[in-house]
């Protein structure tokens, strides 16, 4: 990761502790960014951090989307690209190659599951809104 890109991921997780956002378990693929990120956000959420297979960049999505569907706690993915864009598709369309959400490194896509099922986006926190923070 560079130092740009902790820098980035620090100012995020600092806003995401300040709103409270305390995810029960935070997933990652086990590469090294991935890695690295997921400790930055489980450090400053206070959230248990585990390895896990099927996120890496060209995974199929549909297995995480089962098993999020099932979940009925806060979880945080740290993934790739475009395994989270095509998750994130999935999940709120119904079709992962819409891509109604714009991924951007260091960013957290939130999610909420709807009473039918589909899923729709909450909210987004880019590095760029975390920085109007003076983080």
């Amino acid at each position: 990761m560079t130092d740009q890109g902790r820098k980035e991921v620090e100012r995020v997780a600092q806003v995401a502790n300040r709103f409270r956002l305390y995810p029960s378990k935070i997933y990652h693929s086990g590469k090294l960014r991935a890695m690295q990120t997921a400790e930055i956000l489980a450090n400053a959420l206070r959230s248990p951090m585990e390895t896990t297979q099927g996120l890496n960049p060209n995974d199929d999505v549909r297995d995480w989307a089962d098993r999020v569907c099932r979940v009925k706690e806060d979880l945080l993915i740290v993934g790739h690209l475009p395994f989270l864009e095509k998750l994130a598709s999935l999940l709120v369309t119904g079709d992962e190659s819409v891509h109604p959400v714009l991924f951007r490194y260091g960013a957290i896509v939130c999610l909420e599951q709807k009473v039918s099922g589909r899923w729709g986006v909450r909210w987004i926190m880019t590095p760029e809104m975390a920085e109007s923070f003076g983080l």
